[in-house]
């Protein structure tokens, strides 16, 4: 099953989350995170209002217990923003194989490449689930988006970052 190390945006905002870790459930992937990853994740959270943070993390440390992973060795990288040299540092220290964020520019391919790592956006990480299987993600999409079909789940999708699956669903 392959890894797919969570970087912070893609833990928030909460309806991406839903749907990723619905699909983690579902067995389609294992997904990792490091500690400054969750600690990243719970300032944003705290500063934009969002309830039920800690309870989520919490659920994610009782679901994937090995999910997360040790901080790695950040000094040793080198990226167009320092700042992300922890969520590299992680995804490496994790084994994991994608790293999931929205912000590709920070992670070029040169810098993961000789690590193994493939940056994905979330579009084209859900794209792909669906393409090689489509089952698991139109049951998860229904579940986070009850009732929506059509131009309203792709509305929805796409203000999700998710635009190209809304385009493949609608």
């Amino acid at each position: 099953m392959t890894k797919v190390f969570l970087d912070t945006c893609v833990l928030f905002p909460p309806i991406l989350r839903n749907l990723l870790l619905g699909l983690a459930d579902a067995g389609v992937f294992a997904p990792c995170w490091s500690e400054g990853v969750a600690a990243e994740w719970l300032h944003v959270t705290a500063r934009k209002g969002e309830a039920g943070a800690f309870e989520a993390l919490a659920r994610m440390r009782a679901r994937w217990p090995l999910g997360q992973g040790p901080a790695g060795a950040p000094e040793r990288l080198d990226l167009p923003d320092a700042a992300d040299h922890h969520v590299l540092a992680a995804a490496i220290a994790t084994g994991a194989q994608l790293l999931l964020t929205l912000n590709l520019r920070d992670f070029p391919r040169r810098a993961l490449a000789p690590h193994g790592l493939r940056a994905v956006a979330p579009d084209e990480f859900v794209m792909e689930l669906w393409l090689a299987d489509r089952a698991p993600v139109e049951a998860q999409v229904a579940q986070v988006w009850p009732g929506l079909a059509g131009e309203d789940l792709r509305r929805a999708l796409k203000r999700a970052t998710l635009p190209r699956l809304g385009k493949a669903l609608r």
